[in-house]
């Protein structure tokens, strides 16, 4: 297990590198150069020649990387010229904003997915089956944005439930505290998540079920019950388990169109927001930060991935 884990995490650290090489690239490829997106039209020659100079940015490009590296190791993402704050205070102020809409959107869609996948797998070819499968379908077709609009529409103006506009403080517990403000982004960033984990779970428990154990535990008398939540709903996990540390940047891009449409004062809101007002700092900060989201999620995908499934340890 150990060395499994070494592996995993060297690839990572491996893969991280890259990101920020990338990211690196993309701040030289912004339109005149860092100091023209920063400075804006109006910057004069000589504020421009200063501000390269204050950067590194005249530096040959290796040298100009491993400064960049090195403020990075130390917390330093630039500062955001719009809203005159370091970038790392924005992101500290918004990330876990973010998190709390996903993580609480992914538990309850998780929640009620595994058990419909479940179900659907065991009445396969029944209408009960049927009338699931084509309703994820239609959830998953649908575009967040539309489900928001719906919700919206139905919930805060037909029978006005729920307000339109998500909680806002500057804190969790501010956000916590407006219970209700919460319901429509959750319910709307959950939908498309039960869709697609449901049929991820359906087409993982019939795999299961055509396998040689679950035949032997039939022939050994044991429950169709036993059978399902001992064998094979722990086999059936172990995709949906890789998904979920997979599914990271489509977790972000939905919680950038549903935290602009409800007014959530999260990471998604603050990318809107800086792609607006061309604020390129900010941008390049949300990117890393996404970045890195998606290496840690593959890697906390591969560590489910060994604890519910042994043999994929002595193999990797």
């Amino acid at each position: 297990m150990t060395g499994f884990l070494l592996r995993r995490f060297l690839q990572a650290v491996v893969v991280l590198f890259l990101v920020s090489v990338i990211v690196f690239v993309l701040l030289h490829l912004l339109p005149g150069g860092p100091a023209r997106a920063i400075l804006g039209p109006k910057g004069t020659p000589q504020q421009i020649e200063h501000f390269n100079h204050a950067q590194g940015y005249d530096r040959p490009l290796p040298t100009q990387y491993l400064l960049y590296l090195k403020r990075l190791l130390t917390g330093d993402l630039g500062e955001s010229y719009k809203l005159n704050s370091p970038v790392l205070d924005l992101l500290t102020q918004r990330l876990p904003k973010t998190l709390l809409l996903t993580v609480v959107s992914t538990v309850i869609a998780v929640a009620i997915a595994i058990p419909l996948g479940l179900f659907q797998a065991v009445r396969r070819g029944k209408a009960s089956d049927y009338a699931m499968t084509g309703l994820a379908f239609l959830l998953y077709a649908t575009p967040v944005f539309f489900l928001g609009l719906i919700m919206i529409i139905l919930f805060a103006q037909v029978l006005p439930i729920f307000p339109a506009e998500a909680p806002q403080g500057e804190s969790i517990g501010a956000l916590l505290g407006d219970v209700r403000g919460l319901v429509l982004p959750v319910v709307t960033m959950a939908f498309g998540v039960i869709a697609m984990f449901s049929r991820y779970m359906r087409s993982a428990v019939l795999d299961n079920l055509t396998e040689e154990y679950v035949r032997t535990a039939m022939a050994k008398g044991q429950s169709h019950r036993r059978i399902m939540a001992r064998h094979v709903l722990r086999n059936a996990l172990i995709p949906l388990a890789t998904l979920l540390g997979l599914y990271l940047p489509t977790l972000f891009s939905g919680a950038l169109v549903v935290e602009s449409m409800f007014n959530y004062p999260g990471m998604g809101l603050l990318f809107w927001n800086a792609a607006q007002g061309s604020d390129f700092p900010v941008l390049l900060g949300v990117t890393l930060v996404v970045g890195i989201a998606t290496v840690v999620g593959s890697l906390i995908s591969d560590i489910l991935y060994a604890v519910l499934d042994p043999r994929i340890r002595s193999v990797a």
